[in-house]
């Protein structure tokens, strides 16, 4: 009979872990040299992690807690003697909502309507047959597409290689970034942060934006430079921008974007940490299992690309 594989889970550890591990057919061990297996509970972030697998030699497999890495790619913490796996993909349904909710909003010109105390004018745009520009291909972004089904939109997916994507009539790659941007309603980004993508949408790329078209983030802020985004507000080359994730992160108070009437803030809240728990949960159940029968873990970050 073949040895249980030995996890170990720190530092927020869940209270569900221990029989997570146990029904998976794994052993929970303390942090140390016989730690095969690591379960990192955050606080999200990397800081911590470094010394964990310090005192952890033996570690070939370690699950982070978020769907974006750009924290522990940051740190220098990702290396390809690690199996890494993070939870991209397992939250997309609950960010996709939130993404059609700050589409809508936008469009809708509801940021303004909550702030005005006065009547005002008619003023406001519907999604529907409008023209969708999605940067990212991922779970979210899928997920997204599969939202906008009902509304008519024609989606345009740009990503690293033109491989069809459900519920996209077209896929290109960057280079087809700028005419793309000059034909879209609506841009939604849904891409990871990495060395490549830092600033994907800059001064160039607000320049070719049709005027008035509406801008929403949900995937990180680094995406976005936020001074060009503040200018093209005021000026009305962006009609209006809907951001869950900003640069910098947490928005301080005083900034532009809480003021400008064309712009709605939300706190990073697509996926709350009630939201989250039973999809993450999920996902470290499966891969724990997958670790003690060597099958394929889910959610496998790619070291070279940063996602």
């Amino acid at each position: 009979m073949s040895r249980a594989p030995a996890v170990s889970a720190a530092p927020d550890v869940p209270a569900w872990v221990a029989g997570a591990v146990s029904d998976a057919g794994a052993r929970l061990v303390p942090v140390g040299p016989q730690t095969e297996g690591l379960l990192w509970f955050g606080p999200l972030g990397a800081a911590g992690l470094d010394a964990t697998l310090s005192s952890a030699p033996g570690t070939r497999w370690v699950q982070l807690p978020s769907a974006g890495v750009d924290a522990y790619l940051d740190a220098g913490l990702l290396d390809e003697a690690v199996t890494w796996t993070s939870a991209k993909g397992a939250f997309s349904e609950p960010v996709a909502e939130h993404a059609l909710a700050l589409t809508l909003a936008a469009l809708r010109r509801l940021p303004e309507r909550a702030r005005a105390r006065t009547w005002g004018t008619e003023a406001g745009a519907s999604l529907y047959d409008a023209r969708v520009l999605v940067l990212g291909a991922g779970g979210i972004a899928r997920s997204f597409l599969e939202l906008l089904a009902p509304f008519r939109t024609t989606n345009v997916v740009v990503r690293r290689r033109p491989d069809p994507v459900p519920g996209a009539d077209r896929v290109v790659t960057g280079e087809h970034l700028l005419e793309e941007l000059a034909r879209a309603d609506v841009v939604v980004l849904a891409a990871a942060l990495t060395s490549q993508t830092r600033a994907l949408v800059g001064a160039e790329e607000i320049a070719a934006l049709r005027p008035g078209a509406t801008l929403v983030n949900i995937a990180r802020g680094g995406l976005v430079d936020t001074e060009v985004l503040v200018a093209a507000l005021r000026s009305g080359q962006v009609g209006a921008a809907a951001l869950d994730v900003t640069d910098p992160e947490p928005l301080p108070d005083g900034h532009p974007l809480w003021d400008l009437p064309n712009a709605l803030v939300t706190p990073h809240t697509a996926d709350t940490p009630e939201m989250v728990e039973p999809l993450l949960r999920h996902r470290v159940s499966v891969n724990l299992r997958r670790f003690v029968t060597g099958e394929p873990f889910d959610g496998v970050v790619d070291v070279a690309t940063g996602y």
